[in-house]
């Protein structure tokens, strides 16, 4: 990948306008497809109200709570903040605002996808014509007065389902079906309207509140992304190059060597002591570090495993 394309796809992927947009149209993608192959409207009394609202709510619910679970910031922060055990210090004022910051960042990051499918699902106007048919006032309608109550609604709720409705109401069930669509996308655009202005102010008012200035937002953002990124890389490194170490001290070589001299053979303790579960026992910290273990360290630093020298194949 060549660098300007590089410095495109960092950005994009840095940019909270971008993956929110990714998150929607993953979710509508999701919701279409969900719906063509789960959604079918029972048509019974009592049933409609409760399928059409679960399918349009529970959805969104679960999404919510994904998207604060798969928020590693929220996690860091309950951590650092949250946790059980006690606090070497109090956070500053300071810190408690930009605290309140970061999780009104994550909060609105979680709301993209449920907003997303409850917008969606709200334009579509299944869900809503499931749930609320058995609800239309008929009243006047002439052909529904010599009918009773519990008939009446008998009738309504098999409207959605277009082989359940009789004959002669057909121009009936096609007025409410229409009326029902008109309802639920103007919800739709309600909602749309509302989060738009939500957004909106959000941002002006954390912008308004927030101790940082423009400058100092934009180089902490920076700061947190750089410093997780290169965390990452030295923690990889730092990782491999100590179970090479081991490896090394466990076998002989290390994989991807070329010049193999020398190896090892582990003894039966070795393969006892690689194949316990990892736990962290006692103050040392690095027993915590790998399944290897210690032990081979301590056996290979004091000799008392030989080598075997390899000989070239002749």
């Amino acid at each position: 990948m060549s660098p300007t394309l590089n410095n495109i796809v960092s950005s994009l992927q840095r940019s909270g306008t971008f993956i929110n947009s990714l998150i929607a149209a993953l979710t509508v993608g999701g919701q279409q497809l969900f719906s063509s192959f789960t959604f079918r409207c029972p048509c019974q009394v009592g049933k409609n109200f409760s399928y059409g609202f679960a399918f349009l709510v529970i959805p969104a619910l679960i999404l919510l709570i994904a998207g604060y679970a798969l928020r590693s910031q929220m996690w860091t922060i309950r951590e650092q903040y949250c946790s059980c055990a006690p606090l070497r210090r109090r956070p500053s004022p300071l810190e408690r605002k930009l605290i309140c910051l970061r999780f009104f960042n994550i909060t609105g990051r979680a709301l993209v996808a449920p907003l997303s499918w409850l917008v969606v699902t709200l334009l579509t106007g299944t869900y809503y014509e499931c749930a609320a048919s058995e609800f239309a006032s008929v009243d006047h309608y002439p052909m529904f007065d010599d009918i009773a109550a519990s008939k009446r609604e008998e009738i309504l709720a098999g409207f959605p389902c277009r082989t359940s409705a009789p004959s002669d109401m057909s121009l009936v069930r096609d007025e409410l079906s229409l009326l029902h669509r008109y309802q639920s996308q103007m919800l739709g655009w309600i909602l749309i309207t509302l989060a738009t202005i939500a957004a909106i102010v959000s941002c002006c008012l954390a912008r308004c509140c927030s101790p940082l200035t423009s400058l100092q937002h934009h180089y902490w953002t920076n700061h947190f992304h750089n410093e997780k990124e290169l965390f990452q890389q030295a923690a990889e490194q730092h990782s491999r190059l100590l179970i090479m170490q081991r490896i090394k001290k466990l076998f002989g070589f290390v994989p991807g060597s070329e010049d193999v001299k020398q190896i090892r053979i582990p003894s039966h303790q070795d393969w006892r002591d690689i194949s316990a579960p990892i736990l962290c026992v006692g103050n040392d910290s690095q027993a915590c570090y790998s399944s290897l273990g210690d032990r081979v360290d301590e056996e290979n630093e004091e000799g008392k495993s030989g080598g075997i020298e390899l000989q070239p194949s002749l």
